[in-house]
């Protein structure tokens, strides 16, 4: 079989081949860190091998089957259907790992800024959770897949996760010890209500209606303003396969930040909202760097990262 070219200057991230099926004409696939590749490897009928490519930005959604005969022998097929109209989809036949590379190609398609690592995304693909899941169509079985993937985009090269350093100015914590409630309230009054009506007044309807209980919760005296507070609800279909229970025990600043990312299909524009504008605003005022969902939680831990479950719990 023939390989694929590329570039000096485009990262290969994975390839990979149909496996010979009958019926199945044999192709070889790429992914880089800009686009997807196929390249058919056996002439038809005196024309040339066909090559085919779909740009990670274009891509719009991605459906995963299994023919009875497919899924006896462990492969996948994947199609990927570009966002730009009258383009056919592309069609990866009989493959291996096909609900790994489905989630990978979801999650760099939502995050086109993003830089992967070709380590991380190598270990992800060839993660296997202890059960595998019960796979039905359409969305239920690409969240199901993506949060496979994500977990192991954080576990994969999570290592010992070293504790970080907070910084000596930072407002809640000084070089690692919490300041006092006084100094802890004028903050939160100063800084961080002004900045949050601004931020969070476009979801809720109104400057106006933003509270401390909006972030803290209905009971946030009780619990002393205590975070997490904000039981976010995570995707049902993520919840009823039970993800955050494979690869053994998971603590919860990991289990959160999967369901952090992860978010329905009529909620993902207030999800993009809440990781774009919201988070990296929060972790500014609190002077510590945003929560790097490309990177390891390890890299993400040592850093003291602000995160999605630095506010949010799972219930």
């Amino acid at each position: 079989m023939q390989d694929i070219t590329l570039p000096p200057w485009e990262r290969l991230l994975w390839s990979g081949r149909t496996w010979v099926l009958p019926g199945i004409r044999p192709s070889r696939y790429a992914l880089t860190d800009f686009r997807l590749l196929i390249r058919s490897t056996r002439e038809v009928s005196g024309a040339p091998p066909a090559c085919d490519e779909l740009a990670l930005q274009d891509i719009v959604e991605i459906d995963l089957s299994r023919s009875r005969l497919e899924r006896a022998l462990g492969l996948s097929t994947l199609r990927v259907v570009s966002r730009l109209a009258g383009r056919p989809p592309l069609v990866l036949r009989a493959i291996r790992r096909g609900s790994q590379l489905a989630a990978l190609l979801e999650l760099m398609a939502g995050l086109p800024q993003s830089r992967f690592e070709p380590d991380a995304v190598a270990a992800a693909l060839a993660w296997e959770p202890r059960t595998r899941p019960r796979l039905g169509g359409g969305a239920a079985a690409a969240l199901a897949a993506a949060a496979v993937v994500l977990t192991a985009l954080l576990a994969a090269v999570r290592g010992p996760s070293a504790a970080g350093a907070y910084a000596p100015d930072d407002p809640i914590y000084r070089d690692g010890e919490k300041r006092g409630e006084g100094e802890i309230v004028r903050f939160m009054e100063a800084d961080v209500m002004p900045w949050a009506r601004q931020a969070l007044g476009p979801l809720a309807g109104g400057a106006d209606r933003i509270t401390c209980e909006t972030c803290h919760g209905h009971d946030a005296r009780a619990r002393r303003f205590a975070m997490p507070a904000v039981a976010a609800l995570p995707e049902t279909h993520v919840t009823q396969a039970g993800w955050d229970r494979y690869g053994g025990g998971m603590d919860a600043q990991m289990r959160n930040a999967i369901y952090g990312y992860l978010a329905a299909p009529d909620k993902q524009g207030r999800a993009a909202y809440m990781r774009e504008v919201v988070l990296p605003g929060m972790a500014r005022l609190l002077r510590r760097p945003p929560y790097d969902f490309t990177r390891t939680y390890a890299y993400n831990r040592a850093r003291m990262a602000f995160g999605c479950y630095h506010c949010h719990r799972v219930r």
